[in-house]
C-alpha cells in the first residue's frame, strides 16, 4: 500500500511517520508540498512540525499549498488521509474536519503523555481498538484547543475519535482531541501516535494507528 507522507518546509515528524509505516509493512513515500498530483497514492498522512513557522496561524499557509489540492482529491476518491498535530490544523482549516485547533487555554507550548479514550472504531485509523479503550499517546502543541460551533452535529455523527481522560490539558471542546469527518475517512488528531509506535518510547499504542491504514 502506497502512503503518502506530506512534507512541508517546516514539517519535523516526517521521518517518524516515514518509520512508524515501515514497522506495519507499508510503503511510505515522501510528497512535498508543491506536488499537485498524488492519485497514485492509496492513503496519505499530515505529519506534525511547524509547517511555515506557523506564521498567521498554525496550518494557515499549507492549506493553500498545491498538494492540499492533491489531497482533496484523495478524499473525493475515498482514500484514508490522516492528519496529526500540525496535519490535524491543516485539514481544520481547509474544512475537511468539522471544527479547528487554535491556541492553547493556557497559551503555552505543552508536551506531555496523555491518557486517552477511543470514541469511535468506525475509521480505518481507529478499528483495531475496543471502543472506550484507554491509550496512551504524548502531545506536543501550543494550538491545539479543539472549538466546533456544531459539537451536538459532531456528536450525533459519531465524528470524535478521541478524548482527553484523566484531565484536559489545553482546554479543549469537551476534551476533544481527534475528529473525523462524516464517512470516518479523513481523521485529524493532536496526539502523536508515530512517538508511541515501540515499546522503548514507553508506549506502542500508536502502532494501530498506523496498521489501521494498511488493513484498510
Amino acid at each position: 500500500m502506497k502512503i503518502g507522507v506530506i512534507r512541508f518546509p517546516g514539517s519535523n515528524c516526517d521521518r517518524d511517520v516515514f518509520h512508524a509505516l515501515e514497522l506495519v509493512g507499508g510503503e511510505p513515500e515522501y510528497i512535498w508540498w508543491n506536488q499537485k498530483n498524488i492519485g497514485h497514492l492509496d492513503a496519505a498522512i499530515i505529519p506534525g512540525g511547524f509547517s511555515y513557522g506557523d506564521h498567521l496561524r498554525a496550518g494557515a499557509i499549507s492549506a493553500i499549498t498545491p498538494v492540499m489540492e492533491g489531497i482533496k482529491e484523495l478524499v473525493k476518491e475515498e482514500k484514508p488521509v490522516l492528519g496529526i498535530c500540525n496535519g490535524a490544523q491543516i485539514l481544520g482549516e481547509v474544512g475537511l474536519v468539522p471544527g479547528i485547533f487554535t491556541v492553547n487555554e493556557n497559551p503555552k507550548f505543552n508536551c506531555q503523555w496523555t491518557k486517552l479514550k477511543v470514541k469511535t472504531t468506525r475509521t480505518p485509523f481507529t478499528k483495531g481498538y475496543k471502543k472506550g479503550e484507554i491509550i496512551n499517546l504524548p502531545i506536543a502543541h501550543a494550538e491545539g484547543r479543539y472549538f466546533t460551533e456544531n459539537i451536538e452535529q459532531v456528536k450525533e455523527n459519531d465524528q470524535i475519535i478521541l478524548q482527553f481522560t484523566d484531565k484536559n490539558p489545553n482546554g479543549s471542546l469537551e476534551a476533544i482531541t481527534g475528529v473525523c469527518d462524516e464517512t470516518g475517512l479523513v481523521c485529524a488528531m493532536m496526539p502523536h501516535p508515530e512517538r508511541a509506535c515501540e515499546s522503548i518510547f514507553g508506549s506502542d499504542d500508536g502502532l494501530i494507528f498506523f496498521k489501521g491504514i494498511v488493513n484498510y
